[in-house]
């Protein structure tokens, strides 16, 4: 179902934007494995002392004082979060609203391709971007942490909250697919596709912040990603992940049906 012309061509117009994800995360990474170092972790506990609401809304607060405990604090509460979000906002955006905001749509359809395949063959590379800058991620801290700490990580734990990770990224491009099929003016896709995940990350924030701000936790799917769970291999950690992952697959589901049964503007 999926047109590998289409694919391929579509893959080549990602990779500057993985690039510079890529680089990104690289630089965040890599410098705040260093910092586990009792000297940097230090200060950031004195950082911590001094702004504690700040640094709850982020999620970086420590329970344990571990490596893995130390990277899901300064690492999987923003920058993992909101760099692979903002990558698939734009690259959701793209790959169809752009296309039919322009009129540009009709190129593609005048092919001999059904309107499915070109869906599917859309999201397929949405999801490969994804996968890619999940998995560069994985492999750079296993090889940062190993050379810099080395025999310190939890390996298993790691993969436990990546797989979470991968789960909360894989529902957000769903979301966000969906809504550039959804809508005819790409102004309305990015608003919706951009503005409901940017609205739940901030609402999510807000929720760790504690007290009566918690409840906000009920209102983003932020909260179905279980640090903590995940890195201890809890049940609850597992369960946000699997209603993360049935979410990702309804949404791209719908994405589909919608795109094949609406009447675009060509």
């Amino acid at each position: 179902m999926v047109n590998r012309t289409l694919y391929f061509r579509e893959l080549r117009g990602s990779w500057k934007l993985l690039v510079i994800f890529a680089g990104v995360l690289t630089m965040y990474i890599t410098m705040i494995i260093w910092m586990y170092d009792p000297k940097m972790a230090e200060a950031m506990e004195q950082f911590e002392q001094l702004m504690p609401e700040l640094m709850a809304a982020v999620g970086m607060t420590r329970t344990e004082d571990s490596l893995i405990s130390f990277m899901s604090s300064y690492l999987y509460g923003m920058i993992l979060l909101v760099f692979p979000m903002v990558y698939t906002i734009i690259r959701a955006h793209g790959l169809v609203a752009r296309y039919v905001d322009r009129g540009s749509m009709a190129a593609l359809l005048a092919a001999p391709v059904k309107r499915t395949s070109i869906c599917l063959t859309q999201l397929s590379v949405l999801v490969t971007g994804v996968l890619l800058l999940m998995g560069y991620a994985t492999v750079l801290e296993l090889a940062a942490a190993g050379a810099l700490f080395p025999g310190e990580l939890d390996v298993a734990a790691l993969l436990r909250l990546n797989s979470g990770l991968l789960a909360l990224q894989l529902f957000l491009a769903g979301f966000c697919f969906f809504c550039s099929c959804l809508f005819d003016d790409a102004r309305y896709s990015l608003a919706a596709g951009a503005g409901v995940p940017v609205l739940m990350y901030l609402m999510q924030m807000l929720a760790n912040m504690g007290g009566k701000l918690e409840n906000f936790r009920y209102l983003t799917v932020f909260s179905l990603f279980q640090t903590q769970s995940l890195i201890q291999g809890e049940g609850a950690g597992w369960l946000g992940t699997g209603v993360l992952l049935v979410g990702a697959v309804l949404l791209a589901g719908a994405a589909v049906v919608v795109f094949f049964r609406r009447d675009l503007p060509v």
